[in-house]
């Protein structure tokens, strides 16, 4: 498999992981996935009400100049750390 269909897989496999990650991780989840779909965040960061909001965008922004390729590897990495450690 090739890393786009890699990426993708590990992107269907996320959601059904058996013990949902903390929040942070959930996060760093986010902003890979987003960043290796859509590449650098364009737009302005959310008001400050929107917690969630600007919590993403904060976390996508972080990995500003990383490739689309070298967040989806990570994606991917982080997918099969967190597979591995519910599955011992």
């Amino acid at each position: 498999m090739d890393i786009d269909d890699n990426f993708k897989s590990a992107a269907d496999r996320a959601p059904k992981l058996p013990k949902r990650p903390p929040n942070d991780i959930l996060l760093q989840l986010y902003a890979l996935y987003k960043q290796g779909n859509d590449g650098d965040i364009t737009g302005d960061r959310p008001g400050f009400a929107d917690f969630e909001g600007r919590a993403k965008f904060d976390a996508w922004d972080k990995l500003k100049g990383k490739s689309k390729d070298e967040a989806k590897q990570l994606y991917i990495s982080l997918v099969e750390k967190l597979e591995q450690e519910v599955n011992g």
